[in-house]
């Protein structure tokens, strides 16, 4: 028995509400550790603003966790065997607190990768992790125990950092992963529709209630932020739908149309978002080792920046990487729904590849701005 989908609604609408009520709580608490980011060249706010939001969104996402084990039905299947959830929340808890100390007061990196590697060895150990690694058109991978710990721990690390990265303007982290965690909630019911996803699979209800928490942080984070959800959040983040994304595609070698591509989905769109803001980082070091100085050196040519120089606005900058994120997800929804079209996906992701990178930077269109 799996839930149905108005039991998958109320489980991410306890996510959402509760994220809601407890960001106000999280502001006074940032006002009083400190934890405010204040304005600086390299930042588009304008004032100080509290940034331990991602405490109301770990809250949030542990509260539909423990609605769904106690009171909604259908998922007595994920409770019965409670490891992997269990893991999941552990893992989650793990990963808030490496983002809060960063929050709190910045730690160094090497630090905080090794925080993210506790985080994905617990998913690891509960089982969460990966078994098959897909290739697009070249099958997969069956991986062994120590491949599939150490590649588990990579995607976890490498999921939370694509996160964090896209967390540049008001709005755009969460949007950008709510939006993908609705996309991969809708490929897991057509997956459990094919009888190819167990009912005791953890993933619906990890994507439902990051949609949840997405949604509840929101109202509170878009332009003008009251509030962020700082490292902790971002990298919370990225820790569940690093966990959804195992415990779907790296779990099952049944072929479905689709599967390859949504296996990746929740990283690959965020990474073709990215894509812009990480090529414009790589002409940022080359525009910087041109001027001789510093690569740390802050300065007004990063996407966000040249966003607003281009007329738009916060709003509307993150409007358009939300729109883009839709898109990228539609894409790749349509051999899910349609059963065909998988060669086609491909290209697809191409050409929107191209249209970012030729639309957005405007390098490629005129002279960058020095």
């Amino acid at each position: 028995m799996t839930p149905t989908l108005w039991g998958y609604g109320l489980t991410g609408a306890v996510a959402a509400v509760v994220t809601w009520l407890l960001v106000p709580a999280t502001q006074r608490l940032a006002q009083r550790v400190g934890a405010v980011v204040a304005p600086d060249e390299r930042r588009v706010h304008r004032w100080p603003t509290p940034t331990l939001g991602g405490a109301a969104m770990l809250v949030g996402f542990l509260a539909a966790v423990l609605v769904a084990a106690v009171l909604l039905p259908g998922y007595d299947s994920v409770f019965d065997h409670p490891r992997e959830i269990i893991g999941i929340v552990v893992a989650a808890m793990v990963m808030y607190g490496v983002g809060f100390i960063d929050d709190i007061r910045e730690v160094s990196a090497p630090a905080k990768v090794a925080g993210m590697v506790l985080a994905g060895s617990v998913l690891s150990i509960a089982g969460v992790s990966l078994v098959y690694f897909r290739i697009p058109f070249a099958g997969f991978w069956v991986l062994t125990p120590d491949l599939s710990a150490l590649i588990t721990v990579l995607w976890v690390i490498g999921m939370a950092n694509a996160v964090n990265l896209v967390d540049g303007l008001d709005g755009l982290a969460a949007g950008i992963v709510g939006i993908a965690a609705l996309a991969f909630f809708i490929y897991t019911q057509q997956l459990a529709g094919n009888d190819l996803l167990r009912s005791a699979n953890p993933a619906p209800l990890v994507a439902v209630a990051v949609v949840g928490v997405c949604l509840g942080f929101l109202p509170h984070n878009f332009h003008p932020a009251r509030t962020f959800m700082g490292d902790g959040g971002a990298l919370l983040l990225g820790l569940l739908m690093a966990a959804a994304t195992i415990s779907v595609g790296g779990r099952t070698r049944d072929p479905f149309s689709g599967q390859t591509y949504f296996f990746f989905a929740p990283l690959v769109i965020p990474l073709f978002v990215l894509g812009v803001p990480i090529l414009d980082t790589t002409f940022a070091i080359i525009r910087r080792a041109r001027r001789r100085s510093g690569l740390a050196t802050a300065d007004k040519g990063h996407l966000h920046h040249r966003l607003m120089q281009m007329g738009h606005g916060q709003r509307r900058s993150v409007a358009i990487l939300w729109g883009w994120t839709a898109l990228l997800s539609a894409i790749a929804l349509v051999p899910t729904i349609t059963g065909s079209g998988d060669s086609l996906v491909l290209v697809g992701l191409g050409a929107v590849a191209l249209a970012l990178v030729t639309w957005f930077h405007p390098g490629l269109r005129r002279p960058p701005d020095d």
